[in-house]
């Protein structure tokens, strides 16, 4: 210890002699270094150190010294040995994570431990798929892109190649371009499994009757069919079934009404005694009006209600008239109301035909008002304008507005097609 000391005092000639000196120097244990600070009083003179007899002799004070620098040697081995153990667990977990976290391009391996080897390995067959790398045209044209839905799009052509429900829709017939523009209805399409919400639905349409043709149709025209349960589907046929309606019937009407199936029994039985009792119908007539027409079941009652009121106050129908215009005609209780007054106005008033006339005829308040007026200026031109069945040369209102032009010509108004032509141009 003492020729230590002498060897700091070496170094340290330029400080001022006779002076108590702190310094501190360094253990380096084999495995491992600690520092250790001390106070020993040494006086040097001329380079040398000169060490008093009493710090030769051992005291309390030394041995406290030892003690300090044992400690001190302990605890930084202590420490070393946690630090190898805590960089060995580091390491295992870097490993660990190397096996569970992979780049997605890599291969896919077992959860194993990795050695060097194969970390090798695997750092090779990244740099094969590397952004940077060069590769030719023909191996560009090998490299296979999973194409993905498009995360928006305002069209639902984007998403037919990627949904199986809207590729088999449009083999249906289904028109698609016409449901995107109904709000939310291409959402709930692509939300639909074909296998569990579109197959099933087809079956029961095709167990009740209805063509395989009609179901585009059905489908573009109400979408909702496919949202709609099987059990309630079958309860509102079963129901059509239970008012002695037949199954062709049944088949036919939801062919031409595909919203019929998505109205409760409680409304279906409402709108069929509506009809029964405002037209004083019986149970059979009132099964022909609505197997005729089905939509009167699905569209709303208050146009239903004004055309009743206009054609009894306004036009002056009768009861009686007005029932046998709804059986034979039931289009006239959903029909335009300017359309409707209009070309009644014209039969009457220019016509001169009388309302029995019309009741008996009732097919002319469907026809197109242009073919009725242009029809009856060319038979009043050529003066054969004769609609009283009493009187000769009659001509009927049904066969007025149901001739094609060539056979209203020659039938009707013993002229040419030509002739009649002519005279449309100068109206």
């Amino acid at each position: 210890m003492a020729s230590f000391c002498a060897k700091l005092c070496l170094q340290c000639r330029s400080l001022p002699f006779s002076k108590t000196v702190a310094r501190t120097w360094k253990c380096f244990p084999p495995a491992h270094h600690c520092t250790a600070y001390t106070r020993i009083p040494v006086k040097c003179l001329h380079g040398f150190a000169v060490i008093s007899e009493d710090e030769k002799k051992p005291s309390q004070a030394r041995l406290r010294w030892k003690q300090h620098i044992l400690r001190n040697c302990n605890f930084s081995t202590e420490h070393r040995s946690t630090e190898v153990k805590e960089n060995k667990e580091t390491e295992e977990l870097s490993k660990a994570s190397v096996v569970t976290y992979k780049n997605p391009l890599l291969p896919i391996r077992d959860a194993v431990p990795v050695t060097e080897s194969q970390m090798s390995l695997d750092l090779d067959a990244a740099a094969e798929f590397s952004a940077l790398e060069q590769i030719g045209d023909e191996e560009a044209i090998g490299i296979s892109v999973p194409s993905d839905m498009p995360p928006a799009s305002t069209s639902l052509r984007d998403y037919v190649d990627q949904s199986e429900t809207l590729s088999k829709l449009v083999q249906l017939g289904v028109n698609l371009w016409k449901l995107e523009q109904r709000p939310n209805v291409g959402s709930m399409l692509l939300r639909l499994n074909f296998n569990t919400d579109v197959a099933p639905r087809l079956l029961f349409l095709k167990e009740v009757g209805v063509e395989h043709s009609r179901f585009g149709y059905i489908i573009t025209h109400n979408p909702f069919i496919l949202t709609e349960s099987l059990e309630n589907l079958q309860s509102r046929v079963n129901y059509l079934r239970s008012k002695k309606f037949s199954s062709e019937t049944v088949a036919s009407m939801v062919s031409r009404a595909p919203y019929l199936l998505n109205f409760s029994v409680k409304r279906l039985d409402n709108r069929l005694g509506f009809y029964q009792e405002h037209l004083n119908l019986s149970a059979a007539n009132t099964r022909d009006i609505v197997a005729r027409l089905p939509r009167l079941l699905c569209g709303s009652l208050e146009p239903v209600k004004e055309n009743l009121k206009v054609c009894e106050i306004e036009l002056g129908f009768k009861r009686n008239e007005i029932q046998h215009i709804a059986k034979a005609v039931p289009k006239v209780l959903t029909a335009n109301k300017r359309k409707l007054t209009q070309i009644f106005d014209f039969l009457h008033n220019t016509m001169k035909v009388p309302h029995h006339l019309i009741a008996k005829f009732p097919q002319v308040l469907n026809a197109k008002y242009l073919r009725i007026r242009e029809r009856h200026q060319f038979l009043e031109y050529l003066g054969r304008a004769q609609y009283d069945p009493t009187m000769p040369n009659y001509i009927s209102l049904e066969r007025l507005v149901s001739l094609p032009d060539e056979n209203f010509c020659i039938e009707l108004a013993l002229a040419t097609l030509e002739e009649f032509d002519l005279f449309q141009k100068t109206l």
